[in-house]
C-alpha cells in the first residue's frame, strides 16, 4: 500500500512539474517573453517621417576621422564600427526630434549613444553656449527657436530629408 501511494504521489508531482511548462506552450503559444539586452540592441526603429536637424559640436570631437564618421552616420550612410560614444540631447517637447533620436540610437550598438531630454529653454541655452555633444531637433522646432542664427561656427549642422 505504501509503494502504491508513493507511486501515485510521485506521478502527480512529476505531472505538475512538467505540466505547467507544457500548458504554457500548448495554450499560450510559448513561454512569456520580454526584451533583453541582445534582442533590444538589434531592433532597428524606422526613421520617422518629417525633416530633422542634427547639430554636432566639433570641439567635442578632436579626432577628425571620428567626426567625419559621425557626420556620415547622421546623414544616413552606412558606417564601420566606431569606438567613440556620444551624448545626445533632445527637447522634451519635441516629439519628432525624440523619435528621430531613438531611431539613430537603435542603429548603434547598445549604450554607444546616450539619449537625454532637456527643457527647451535649457537646451537652447546649452546650444548657444556650446555645452553639448549632439542635439537632434525636428525642423519646425529648429526654425521656431531661430537656431540657424544662434549657433557658433564650431557646430556642424546636418539637415535630414523628409520621407
Amino acid at each position: 500500500m505504501k509503494v502504491l501511494r508513493h507511486i501515485v504521489v510521485s506521478t502527480m508531482m512529476l505531472a505538475a512539474l512538467l505540466g505547467v511548462p507544457a500548458g504554457f506552450i500548448a495554450f499560450n503559444g510559448g513561454f512569456p517573453s520580454g526584451t533583453d539586452a541582445i534582442s533590444s540592441a538589434t531592433v532597428v526603429i524606422d526613421q520617422p517621417t518629417g525633416a530633422y536637424v542634427v547639430m554636432i559640436n566639433s570641439t567635442y570631437h578632436k579626432n577628425t576621422d571620428n567626426l567625419s564618421t559621425w557626420e556620415k552616420f547622421f546623414r544616413g550612410e552606412e558606417i564601420d564600427f566606431l569606438f567613440e560614444d556620444i551624448s545626445c540631447m533632445v527637447g522634451n517637447s519635441d516629439a519628432g526630434g525624440t523619435e528621430q533620436a531613438k531611431s539613430f540610437q537603435s542603429r548603434l550598438p547598445e549604450n554607444q549613444m546616450s539619449l537625454r531630454t532637456e527643457d527647451m529653454t535649457l537646451l537652447v541655452s546649452k546650444l548657444t553656449a556650446g555645452r553639448f555633444d549632439v542635439v537632434i531637433m525636428s525642423e519646425e522646432v529648429y526654425y521656431a527657436y531661430h537656431m540657424d542664427e544662434l549657433l557658433s561656427d564650431d557646430v556642424i549642422v546636418i539637415k535630414g530629408e523628409k520621407l
